[in-house]
């Protein structure tokens, strides 16, 4: 009677998550058919809810995921103004470790974010059955590509000259100081986008 129960159970919980069965209609050709079509349906339910199931949880996961990267990208270029602002005016030597150290981050932790954020926002768009020509997709890939340059080709090079001007000049340098300016306006850009491709992935808004 247990058994038969859950079979019921699987077939219902398929039918709720918009299977369809044979079952019913097996009602009227007899116990034999009915038995050999619960036999079947109830495959085919276990089938179909573990299916929905491990989809929903591998989509689920991407998405943890994609908020995870974009918090390591947004949450490691916000705190280069801090660290920075921190050591502002202490001697020059303190101020280029961390200088270097805030590159390190960005090219072992932030860029490589920025990366994976694009893996894990294709795949659920794979896995979801989805466009790239939908709005927030579309918009998401752009800011993302826009977020690729300037992270890639803009800021990592004006860290890169921010930590030779402080190198040569010294932080009461007016070449370090509008180098240190523009890095960190660049900074605030990039963490800009990053939370508006979120809220994209997130809230999925259309025209």
């Amino acid at each position: 009677m247990t058994v038969f129960v859950v079979a019921l159970a699987f077939v219902g919980l398929d039918a709720a998550l918009g299977g369809s069965s044979h079952v019913t209609r097996a009602v009227g050709s007899g116990p034999d058919s009915l038995v050999g079509g619960l036999g079947h349906r109830m495959h085919l339910s276990w089938a179909a809810v573990t299916d929905r199931w491990v989809h929903g949880i591998v989509f689920l996961v991407l998405l943890a995921a994609l908020v995870l990267m974009a918090i390591v990208a947004v949450g490691f270029n916000a705190t280069y103004g801090v660290w920075l602002g921190t050591v502002a005016r202490q001697p020059t030597p303190v101020q280029a470790f961390v200088l270097r150290g805030v590159k390190r981050l960005d090219d072992w932790f932030a860029n490589p974010a920025y990366l994976l954020l694009a893996v894990s926002g294709v795949t659920m768009v794979f896995l979801g059955g989805l466009s790239f020509t939908t709005f927030w997709i579309a918009g998401g890939i752009v800011l993302w590509v826009i977020a690729i340059i300037l992270g890639f080709f803009v800021y990592t090079p004006m860290l890169r000259a921010q930590i030779r001007s402080l190198d040569a000049n010294g932080p009461e340098s007016q070449d370090y100081r509008s180098a240190s300016a523009n890095a960190r306006f660049v900074g605030i850009v990039l963490a800009v986008i990053v939370v508006v491709i979120v809220f994209f992935m997130v809230t999925k808004p259309t025209l």
